[in-house]
C-alpha cells in the first residue's frame, strides 16, 4: 500500500520526550490527511545530508516554484501524533516535470512480511529546505 501526499501542505521532523528518551517523528499532511511516522535519529541526520546534496545538485536547474504558504512551512507537530508505522528506509527523488522533490518512507518490516507500506511526500524545494533545517534542529536539541 502506498499513500501519496501530492503536494504536501505540511511537513516536519520533530521529537517528543526528554533528551535521551526522545522519539523522532516525520509528519506530513495534505489538506485534512495527516500522516505521522516514527523515524530514528539517524534517519533525520541522513535525510538532512541527502537533502543538502540533492538541493545543491538542483541549484543549477531553474525552479518553477513560487512562495510556499506559511502553513506549508510550519514545522510543528500537529495533533494527533498517531504514528502509522516505524520507518525502515527513506529515499529521495526529484520529479523534473513537476519540479518537486519526493521523500519516500518505507515501513520497517519483518523479513517474511510481503506487504510493505510506503508514504510519498511530494514537496517544493523550499519546503524540503525547511524540513532539512527542522531535522537538524531536532537532532541538535539533545
Amino acid at each position: 500500500m502506498i499513500i501519496d501526499l501530492k503536494p504536501i501542505s505540511h511537513m516536519t521532523i520533530d521529537t517528543i520526550g526528554r533528551p535521551g528518551e526522545r522519539v523522532f517523528y516525520l509528519q506530513g499532511g495534505q489538506d485534512r490527511q495527516l500522516v505521522t511516522l516514527i523515524i530514528e535519529k539517524q534517519h533525520a541526520v541522513a535525510l538532512a545530508s541527502g537533502l543538502d546534496d540533492l538541493l545543491s545538485e538542483l541549484s543549477g536547474h531553474a525552479a518553477q516554484e513560487g512562495t510556499a504558504s506559511s502553513a506549508a512551512l510550519d514545522t510543528s507537530l500537529q495533533q494527533p501524533v498517531d504514528p502509522l508505522f516505524r520507518v525502515g528506509q527513506l529515499g529521495l527523488a526529484y520529479d523534473e516535470k513537476s519540479d518537486m522533490l519526493v521523500l519516500i518512507a518505507y515501513q520497517l518490516t519483518e523479513e517474511e512480511q510481503e506487504d510493505v507500506m510506503a508514504v510519498r511526500f511530494w514537496a517544493t524545494r523550499q519546503q524540503m529546505r525547511a524540513l532539512r533545517n527542522q531535522a537538524l534542529t531536532a537532532v541538535e536539541a539533545g
